[in-house]
């Protein structure tokens, strides 16, 4: 499935071609996650889904102890 998606590269990545970087895909209603250098492994969420989880990241409520 994933080979039939077209994944854009997080501009937060940094340039160049190397494999340290979050990608993203739209498909089905999902927004569909990824690292570059494990492609096959995928996070699926809502849009409500990620939406969510970037205020808590930008808002700092995700922070560890």
């Amino acid at each position: 499935m994933s080979n039939s998606m077209t994944w854009q590269k997080s501009s937060f990545s940094g340039g160049g071609d190397g494999n340290s970087c979050v990608e993203l895909a739209a498909t089905d209603g999902l927004i569909r996650l990824r690292e570059s250098d494990d492609p096959g492994t995928e996070l699926a969420v809502t849009p409500a889904q990620l939406g969510r989880f970037l205020r808590g990241v930008k808002g700092g409520r995700l922070g560890g102890a």
